[in-house]
């Protein structure tokens, strides 16, 4: 059985007080929480949100990280800065940074491994604009940007890793994908990893929906199969809601 997972992405809200308000408010609320839970906070948090949680289960997590271990990259943070900082897992490859950062499925496989390398988990988005769902290239879309990150990450290595479907149409817009199309889609990513690296490695990884899920959804993607948790947005910017995501199964 995989242990679920249910991760924040903060996106670029939050100053160090009020990240450490909110997470000084999770510790008691998700103390027994069941599944995985982890906080990708924007680096200027850092500080605060590790001494917030401290000696809880809440786990740190950075919202991206360079592929470079040093160098003339002007703002960016290397995998070893990160890990200095006790982040232990990364979004690389969200849609955002895709669209509006010119990330392409080359440099996020090179992020990947940097942060592979340095004992960090990858939480490594894919996913399909809606166009792209429309004419019907959505499990295309997501077996090669899936394959693309993994590529050169051993099979103990996918295992360890995690994989967020996020399709791009319902981040931030309110929709959401049904129940049923998010583990169809999930399941096509789990299917493309088997086919690479064996059944025991896809039957490993865990795969989260990443789309606009929320309290009021959380129940029904998570009674689905194929799904093992959820890369969380606006949800998670507020202590109630994170909460009721986190403990769906309560």
């Amino acid at each position: 059985m995989r242990k679920a997972i249910i991760a924040g992405n903060w996106k670029m809200n939050k100053t160090p007080a009020e990240a450490a308000e909110l997470v000084k408010a999770l510790v008691p609320a998700v103390k027994d929480a069941d599944c995985d839970v982890v906080v990708c906070v924007p680096a200027t948090d850092f500080a605060a949100v590790k001494e917030a949680a401290e000696g809880s289960n809440i786990k740190l997590g950075a919202q991206n990280v360079h592929f470079a271990k040093s160098g003339a990259f002007t703002g960016e943070l290397s995998a070893d800065m990160l890990k200095a900082c006790g982040v232990e897992y990364v979004v690389i490859g969200h849609s955002e940074r895709r669209q509006y950062f010119g990330e392409t499925d080359k440099t996020v496989n090179a992020r990947v491994r940097a942060c592979v390398a340095a004992g960090m988990t990858p939480i490594i988005c894919v996913g399909e604009l809606k166009d792209e769902r429309e004419t019907g290239y959505t499990d295309i879309i997501v077996e090669y940007q899936t394959l693309m990150a993994l590529h050169g990450l051993s099979n103990d290595e996918v295992k360890a890793s995690v994989i967020a479907y996020e399709p791009v149409w319902a981040i931030g817009t309110g929709l959401t994908a049904t129940d049923e199309q998010a583990n169809e889609t999930i399941g096509v990513i789990r299917k493309a990893i088997e086919r690479k690296y064996g059944k025991d490695v896809s039957d490993a990884v865990r795969i989260q929906y990443g789309g606009s899920m929320n309290p009021g959804n959380v129940k029904g993607l998570m009674a689905q199969p194929e799904i093992d948790g959820g890369l969380i947005g606006g949800a998670s910017l507020k202590a109630p809601d994170f909460t009721s995501v986190v403990l769906y199964n309560k």
